[in-house]
Formats: structure tokens, sequence, C-alpha cells
């Protein structure tokens, strides 16, 4: 099993920073692409960033230039830093990663608990 856990959710003023890390752990043997998703209350669940194993980035138009995605291989884990915030940033950010594990074969998608980014106004 693998598991992706989330941190560096809170509240921040308009215009702040903020960054969120998510650190994979479990039966992994390798660590395909990465994202970050967002879900605000009573909308669907959107791709905020992505990135391949190399390194290969994609962003949502509407946080490119404030959002920054990146990842450390070596740490199984990946990063948003998130500057210029807005209140329409506020909703609950998931981390997904597809997954390569040991033994099963394939490629498997997981996904975080979630953790919580208000940007206050």
């Amino acid at each position: 099993q693998v598991q992706l856990v989330e941190s560096g959710g809170g509240l921040v003023q308009a215009g702040g920073s903020l960054t969120l890390s998510c650190a994979a752990s479990g039966n992994i043997f390798r660590i395909n692409s990465m994202g970050w998703y967002r879900q605000a209350p009573g909308k669907q669940r959107e791709l905020v960033a992505g990135i391949t194993r190399d390194g290969t980035t994609n962003y949502a138009d509407s946080v490119k230039g404030r959002f920054t995605i990146s990842r450390d291989n070596a740490k199984k884990t990946v990063y948003l830093q998130m500057n210029s915030l807005k209140p329409e940033d506020t909703a609950v950010y998931y981390c997904n990663a597809d997954v390569t594990t040991w033994g099963m074969g394939g490629q498997y998608n997981y996904w975080g608990q979630g953790t919580q980014v208000t940007g206050s106004s």
C-alpha cells in the first residue's frame, strides 16, 4: 500500500504565501507523475499543477505565475509554493501520484487526505 501525507495548509492573508508538502511512503518502486488538485465548497475537484518524474510541469491558468510545483525524488516528496494568494484560492488541496509498486505490476493512482488552505480578504 502507498500513503500520501500532505502538510503545510493554513490561513493566510490575501497576497501572502504558503508552501504545501506531500510525502509518499509505502510499497513504492517508482513515483511517476505527481500533482496537486483542489476542491472548493460546491465545486468540482480541479487540477492545480502537475509535474512529471523528469520535472516537466503544467499549471492551471488561474495559478500560472503565482504557484510553483517541484519535487524531490530522493525524498519522495512534492511541493507547492503558493504566492500572491487570493481568497478564490481557498479550497482543500489534495496531493495525487501515479506510483509503480513493488510486486504488483502496472501503475496505480493514489490520493492524499487533503489539507485546507484559506486565503482571507
